[in-house]
């Protein structure tokens, strides 16, 4: 195996092993001497790569962004309309954070308190931002009540969104969280989706909740 390619594969697994940590035990309580017995390499290899945990930590935040900005980008070259691309992208990270420890991680290192370095944004400043230009497209697609405060329902998206994985985290199996992310998306287009429009949206939180299942 050529030498850049070993040390790539070395350097992905001490991220993901170092992520399950973070996400199970917390970064504080996760040591450098318990990522390398994790992750399976030496001393030596980890120090070769990351000079600090929080070197880690933010390699880490910075795929977690990376990944977030690649699905929104994905499904907004899809032609969706506004509200239904900020629905896929929200069911895409749940999904993602199922199937792998990385953006879960991230986000408990965005709740946790670890500084993110500049010029990285901290995930929840650029899911907001997301979030508004998304509510914002849906006013004027008429898929939103055109008297919405988008900059309050925009806040509360992302709080919502956040607090759905932050609390199941502590009181369900992952598997869990399409099916959270479908309640919330079910309260929210009562409340917000004229009735003409709202049976379109409740059907495809439905449809995404299912291929989440599926997958």
């Amino acid at each position: 195996m050529p030498r850049q390619l070993r040390a790539e594969q070395t350097r992905a697994t001490i991220i993901t092993a170092a992520a399950d940590l973070f996400d199970r035990r917390g970064y504080e309580s996760t040591s450098l001497s318990d990522i390398v017995e994790h992750a399976q390499v030496t001393k030596g290899a980890l120090y070769f790569h990351f000079a600090a945990k929080d070197d880690l930590a933010h390699a880490i935040m910075e795929i977690q962004s990376r990944t977030s900005r690649q699905v929104a980008g994905d499904i907004e070259a899809r032609g969706c309309t506004s509200l239904e691309a900020l629905v896929r992208i929200t069911f895409q990270i749940a999904r993602l954070s199922v199937e792998g420890p990385v953006l879960r991680a991230g986000l408990r290192l965005a709740t946790g308190g670890v500084e993110v370095r500049e010029p990285l944004r901290h995930p929840f400043t650029e899911w907001l931002d997301l979030a508004t230009a998304k509510l914002l497209g849906a006013v004027k697609e008429s898929d939103l009540h055109p008297d919405t405060d988008v900059d309050a329902m925009a806040h509360s998206l992302v709080c919502f969104f956040v607090g759905t994985r932050v609390v199941g985290r502590h009181l369900e199996p992952v598997g869990r969280q399409p099916r959270r992310l479908a309640q919330m998306w079910h309260v929210m287009i009562r409340g917000l989706v004229p009735v003409p429009r709202r049976a379109r949206y409740l059907t495809l939180v439905s449809q995404l909740e299912q291929e989440s299942r599926a997958g």
